[in-house]
C-alpha cells in the first residue's frame, strides 16, 4: 500500500515555468515583478484594494498587532483551540493572552466572547478594560480554524460594541466566503480590521514560505509595508524612526504564489467533492462523525475533521491508520495547556477541551484521489470502535 500523506503541495508546470523565470532574470530576493503580481493577484481575489506579502502568517499576524495599536503589557483575546503560531505574536509585542473557548464550529464562541466582555471587563475612554487586571484588551485575534468560517457577523458587532479590533487569522482559510447573510460574498480574512493568509507547505496555496496581511483599510497596509521592510523612512540615506523588521516575501516564492493562485478554484473544487465523497463512505461508522462546514459558507475545505468518541479510541485510530501508511494528525495541543502560557488568563473553556481530545485530520491534500479517499476510508472501516 502506498503512503498517503496528511497535506502536501499540489505542483505543475506553471510553477516551475515562473520560478526559472525569476531566477534567470535575476530578481530572486526580497523585491521583484511577482512579488507585486501576487499581492494584486490576492488582492483581486479576495476584494480588497491591495495587499502585502510577507515572510510568513507568523510574521503577518506579528506586524499586525503592531499595527492595530497593540503594545507591550495589553491582554489579546485569542482561541485556545488553533496552531501556536496564532498565539505567540501576543507574547513577540510583551503582551499576554487571554484564552477563549470555541464552538462546534471549532472557532471562537461569540457567546463566550460576549460573556467574557459583559463579565470580566469594563470599558473606560473608549477602550476595554479586564476588571482583575486593569490592563487594556484593544485586540481579538479569531481564527478560521480549518477553514471554516468563524461567526464573523456576531464577533463584529460585539467588538464594535465593546471597543476591541478584529484581527482575523485567515491562514487556513484562503477561498472561504459567506454565501448568504449579512457578510454575503465576504471572503475570509477580510471583513476585520486586518486579515492574514499562510502559504506554508500544508496549506491550500503554497509558497513553501510566506504570508499575505490583506484590509479594507489602505492606511493599516502601508504600516504593515513599512514595517515589514525595515521601516524606512528614506531609502537613500537609510534613516529609519521606528524599529522595523526583514519581514518580506521573496520574489521566487512569490511566482510559485502566481502560479498557485491561477489554481486555486480548481483546488477548492476537488477538495469540495473530496469530503462529500468522505463523508458519504465514513457515515454508517459508529462513534465518529465528519465535522460539518458552517451552513451559508463556502469552505475551502483545507482540513478534514473527524470527530471520535473519546481521546483513547481516537489515538488507538492514529496508530492503526500508520500501519496502513495513512498519515493522520489530532487537532493542536490545546494553547492554555503549553507551557509557556500555562499561567495566562482562560475564560469557560469547555468545548475546547471537548473537541481538542477527539478530533483527527485525515488526509486532506489537494491531489488526493478518489481512490485515496476509498482506500482511507476503507481503513478506518477496519478500526474497532
Amino acid at each position: 500500500m502506498a503512503f498517503i500523506p496528511l497535506s502536501v503541495p499540489n505542483m505543475a508546470e506553471k510553477e516551475q515555468e515562473y520560478v526559472l523565470d525569476a531566477v534567470s532574470t535575476g530578481w530572486v530576493s526580497s523585491v521583484g515583478p511577482y512579488v507585486e503580481r501576487f499581492e494584486k493577484g490576492i488582492a483581486s481575489y479576495i476584494n480588497t484594494p491591495n495587499a502585502v506579502a510577507c515572510q510568513s502568517g507568523t510574521a503577518g499576524l506579528h506586524l499586525s498587532l503592531i499595527a492595530l495599536g497593540a503594545e507591550a503589557g495589553d491582554l489579546i483575546m485569542v482561541p485556545t483551540l488553533t496552531f501556536i503560531a496564532a498565539v505567540n505574536p501576543v507574547r513577540y509585542i510583551s503582551a499576554d493572552p487571554v484564552f477563549l473557548d470555541c464552538d462546534d464550529s471549532l472557532c471562537i464562541d461569540p457567546k463566550k466572547l460576549r460573556s467574557f466582555c459583559e463579565e470580566c471587563c469594563y470599558i473606560k475612554d473608549g477602550a476595554l478594560f479586564h476588571k482583575d487586571t486593569d490592563r487594556r484588551i484593544p485586540v481579538l485575534v479569531v481564527v478560521h480554524v480549518f477553514g471554516n468560517m468563524a461567526d464573523m457577523p456576531e464577533i463584529l458587532k460585539i467588538a464594535e460594541e465593546f471597543h476591541f479590533k478584529v484581527l482575523e487569522d485567515a491562514t487556513e482559510a484562503l477561498g472561504t466566503k459567506y454565501l448568504e447573510g449579512p457578510l454575503n460574498g465576504c471572503m475570509a480574512g477580510t471583513m476585520g480590521h486586518l486579515g492574514v493568509y499562510s502559504f506554508n507547505g500544508n496549506k491550500i496555496i503554497t509558497t513553501g514560505g510566506g504570508g499575505m496581511v490583506v484590509s479594507q483599510n489602505a492606511e493599516l497596509l502601508q504600516k504593515i509595508k513599512y514595517l515589514s521592510t525595515q521601516a524606512k523612512n528614506d531609502e537613500l540615506y537609510f534613516i529609519h524612526h521606528e524599529i522595523g523588521y526583514n519581514y518580506r516575501m521573496t520574489n521566487v516564492q512569490a511566482a510559485i504564489g502566481v502560479a498557485q493562485l491561477e489554481r486555486l478554484e480548481t483546488f477548492i473544487a476537488t477538495k469540495k467533492e473530496n469530503y462529500k465523497l468522505y463523508k458519504e463512505l465514513l457515515e454508517d461508522i459508529p462513534n465518529i462523525s465528519i465535522m460539518p462546514v458552517v451552513e451559508g459558507v463556502r469552505s475551502n475545505y483545507w482540513m478534514y475533521s473527524v470527530c471520535f468518541e473519546n481521546s483513547k479510541v481516537r489515538d488507538d485510530a492514529i496508530k492503526e491508520l500508520d500501519k496502513d501508511k495513512i498519515q493522520t494528525r489530532p487537532v493542536w495541543g490545546l494553547i492554555h495547556e503549553q507551557n509557556p502560557y500555562i499561567n495566562n488568563i482562560t475564560h469557560n473553556l469547555e468545548k475546547a477541551n471537548f473537541y481538542g481530545s477527539r478530533i483527527l485530520n485525515i488526509p486532506c491534500s489537494s491531489g488526493l484521489t478518489i481512490d485515496d479517499v476509498k482506500t482511507v476510508s476503507a481503513s478506518m472501516h477496519k478500526l474497532q470502535l
